[in-house]
């Protein structure tokens, strides 16, 4: 059996600690961050091949979590959206709860409905929309 490929947490100094004690914890501190749920979502680098973690706020619909790719409104994807873009096979952290999924940018047709509940979670992400030209993409994570 081959040992696990080591992960590279977010670099930002508040994630990583954030992170830290989620894992450390199985999510009994770090699952409900300032008052919002979130998962550790791990992707693979689009250029270096590595396994990079996150911590995101999330929702649930039917079954599946969603993710915004806000970047905080700043005019460019986040780095995890580009690289499950590229990959979409990533692995999801919610409280001890690890499990393999499929990550998918949300339809059309879901955006309204998904936009509604992800702002219904965390509001600032209306603020981010309004600050950005860019169109910030919905994530839909389906377990595997």
């Amino acid at each position: 059996m081959n040992p696990p490929e080591p992960v590279q947490d977010s670099a930002t100094d508040w994630v990583a600690d954030h992170i830290r004690r989620y894992l450390a914890t199985d999510g009994a501190d770090g699952h409900d961050y300032s008052g919002w749920p979130t998962l550790l979502l791990t992707t693979r680098g689009r250029r270096s091949g590595a396994l990079r973690r996150t911590a995101l706020i999330y929702g649930e619909d039917a079954g599946r979590h969603v993710l915004v790719a806000s970047n905080g409104g700043a005019g460019r994807h986040p780095a995890w959206y580009l690289n499950l873009a590229a990959d979409p096979d990533v692995t999801v952290q919610v409280r001890a709860d690890r499990f393999a999924a499929r990550a998918r940018t949300a339809t059309a047709g879901e955006q309204p409905a998904l936009w509604a509940l992800m702002t219904g979670i965390f509001p600032l992400y209306e603020t981010y929309r309004a600050g950005t030209d860019r169109e910030i993409p919905l994530v839909v994570l389906e377990r595997r």
